[in-house]
């Protein structure tokens, strides 16, 4: 076999192949629970094999290949290089773990179809790999339509329920406003040549105006993907109704092909970017955080607060990516590729987070039965397995060190405070309420994080049934540690992972963090030592150190002067789970707060009801602002052109007839 059978390339295709056949041999197994179920730790090897193929395109040049596919005159064309090799990573790291939590996930029953379930997720997969390796538009949007398809198919795995295929539709709408957007923009990156390989949009030659008008059509197709502001309808209301593991792919993946897409388009294809580009993406990104942040806090339900926190997250990205912009535009590589750094890590730290975080919340539904926060409680003692990797993910998600999410985070907030030296008052005007914008952000993410895991694991239980819940089965216990290792890991180790990084600066940018990454694995010093530094393993040993002493003075050194008594309880001992902090009352300072931003509808008893109940519900502005009266607009446009469908067929000959004239006038003209 020769060495070019054996490149990267090559079996990051047969891992595509592999996981389509997994996929195929679930279906024909059907209903056969035990015998599909197989498939996904099967499927979870080909994951990794897929993450080892991505690191090595991280330091290997790119590979290319033209498989005689597709229509006459348009082959599909491949191609992996650093960018996306990161992503293969991402995807396979996070694919690993999902696949082996969704092994006894799906055992239990949670699916309707074992088989089509099993069919659906490989060939999401599958589609996401193929995303991350196209070399042409053709390929592209195939493959993303794919995964468009494949996603609806598993957010709608509960399809009897009204509510579910609700949120499906919705979900598919926007992704095919996306989809059209994204063609459109390649479109207009091929510049008139008819050539649709992206190697020929490089040096394509198309003036400034033009490639601004495809960044634009990018940043809107791909936004509807990410969730960023307005395109977010979609993902509240999907994360939800489909299946945790699918959740978690949805979220710590299918969002970061949003982001590929506009690292491919922004920084590869599209050439030099002018001023407005960082600016839009800029604001468009902390607005999304904004607003991503508020709503989580105020969310009574498990899985809509984890999604709006993956709308939080997502505008951070972007944000990140639209400073890079700036610091491009300007001239300043350096700082470039030190933004570009930190929203990559976050990329990374964020799938392996919120797949933790959406697998442990799925554990606790197949516990309980409730993802409502107000009917939770007290788990931590019932399900200790769960609570400690959870306890986890939502410190690395709050931001705190040593973990993962603290890195990526100071490492974008690094590339903000270097940013004064950005010609123009305008933008130097903007970078300091940026800043602040993100510097909430992250406070009230925190705060969001307090919220989920004190009402969910910490106190007494809010039900009585809740005693009855059991901690999750091997396979799941096996992946949320696996994820949560790796949250730890990524958190003690940013100076390796920003090394990983480089080529992808390097490709993108011509440089990447150079110096900075000199000073040896302890300490991490993004711009200069004088100005920051970090270490977590020394952060890490104080925090253990702390923690030691503590132990060491309250049981050694005090030992036999320990006083034990009832703890203070505000003079009434009946403590009852009805005292304890709720989902609402955690809220409401933000919805106080920030209350101009909600649209809130409040149900007040009247005084003299015998059985006073008082209630509030919270929703988005934007969806009775921009949605609701579009919907209104496009159904009375559709009522008044239905008369034209009567079925005649003369009628359609008439109209034939008459498209053909315009479009031979157009032609003509």
């Amino acid at each position: 076999m020769s060495a070019a059978a054996l490149s990267p390339l090559a079996v990051i295709l047969g891992v595509v192949a592999y996981w389509i056949i997994l996929g195929m041999v679930g279906l024909w197994l059907g209903r056969d629970r035990d015998a599909v179920h197989v498939l996904y730790p099967a499927g979870a090897v080909g994951a990794l094999l897929l993450a080892w193929c991505g690191w090595l395109c991280l330091g290997a040049p790119p590979q290319t290949l033209v498989l005689p596919l597709g229509l006459p005159e348009l082959p599909f064309h491949l191609r992996a290089d650093a960018l996306s090799g990161f992503f293969l990573l991402l995807l396979g790291l996070t694919a690993a773990g999902v696949l082996t939590y969704a092994t006894g996930y799906f055992r239990g029953g949670a699916d309707l179809h074992p088989g089509l379930t099993c069919l659906q997720l490989h060939l999401f997969l599958a589609a996401i790999a193929l995303v991350l390796v196209a070399d042409d538009a053709y390929l592209f949007v195939v493959a993303w339509e794919c995964m468009a398809l494949a996603s609806y198919f598993l957010v709608v795995t509960d399809h009897k329920v009204a509510q579910i295929r609700s949120a499906g539709f919705i979900y598919l709408l926007l992704a095919h406003v996306g989809a059209v957007a994204v063609l459109l923009a390649f479109g207009v990156l091929q510049a008139g040549a008819g050539q649709y390989t992206f190697e020929a949009m490089r040096g394509a030659s198309r003036s400034q105006h033009w490639a601004g008008l495809a960044f634009a059509l990018a940043l809107l197709g791909f936004g509807a993907k990410a969730g960023f502001l307005p395109l977010h309808a979609w993902l509240p209301e999907a994360h939800p109704a489909a299946p945790s593991p699918v959740s978690a792919l949805m979220s710590g993946v299918m969002l970061k092909t949003a982001v590929y897409g506009l690292l491919r388009v922004g920084f590869d294809l599209a050439g030099e970017p002018a001023a407005w580009w960082g600016a839009t993406a800029l604001a468009v990104g902390l607005l999304s955080a904004l607003y991503g942040v508020m709503f989580a806090a105020v969310q009574t339900d498990m899985k809509r607060l984890l999604a709006w926190s993956s709308i939080e997250n997502m505008g951070m990205v972007l944000a990140a990516l639209g400073l890079a912009l700036v610091f491009r535009h300007h001239g300043m590589t350096a700082l470039a590729a030190l933004a570009l750094a930190a929203a990559l890590y976050h990329c990374l730290n964020h799938a392996l987070i919120k797949s933790l975080l959406f697998c442990a919340t799925g554990s606790v539904m197949h516990a309980t039965a409730r993802r409502s926060l107000g009917h939770l409680g007290g788990l931590a003692r019932r399900m200790p397995w769960v609570a400690a990797t959870a306890l986890v993910g939502a410190l690395a998600i709050a931001g705190l060190p040593p973990l993962n999410g603290f890195a990526s985070e100071w490492l974008l907030l690094q590339a903000f405070l270097a940013s004064p030296g950005i010609p123009g008052s305008y933008l130097r005007m903007l970078v300091p309420v940026a800043t602040a914008a993100l510097v909430l952000a992250a406070a009230l993410s925190a705060y969001v994080m307090v919220k989920f895991y004190g009402v969910v694991f910490l106190g007494r239980p809010r039900e009585p049934g809740l005693a009855q819940a059991r901690d999750a089965g091997p396979w799941e216990r096996g992946a949320l540690a696996g994820l949560a290792a790796a949250c730890v890991l990524l958190g003690l180790l940013p100076v390796a992972v920003l090394r990983a990084l480089e080529p992808v600066a390097v490709q993108l940018l011509g440089e990447g963090l150079g110096a900075s990454l000199e000073g040896g694995w302890l300490f991490l010093t993004p711009v200069s030592a004088q100005q920051a530094s970090y270490s977590p393993p020394l952060f890490l040993a104080v925090i253990a150190a702390a923690i030691a002493g503590a132990w060491l003075l309250v049981r050694q050194v005090w030992r036999g002067r320990t006083r034990r008594a009832d703890p203070w309880d505000c003079g009434y001992p009946a403590q009852t789970a009805r005292m304890q902090d709720s989902a609402e009352g955690f809220g409401q300072p933000v919805k106080q707060i920030f209350e101009p931003f909600f649209r809130i509808e409040r149900h007040v008893p009247d005084p003299f009801d015998e059985a006073p109940r008082y209630s509030a519900r919270t929703s988005d502005r934007l969806w009775h602002w921009l949605y609701l009266p579009v919907a209104a607009v496009l159904a009375r446009l559709s009522a008044a052109l239905a008369p034209l469908h009567s079925g005649r067929m003369h009628l359609c000959l008439v109209y034939s007839f008459v498209t053909l004239l315009f479009l031979l006038l157009v032609i003509r003209a």
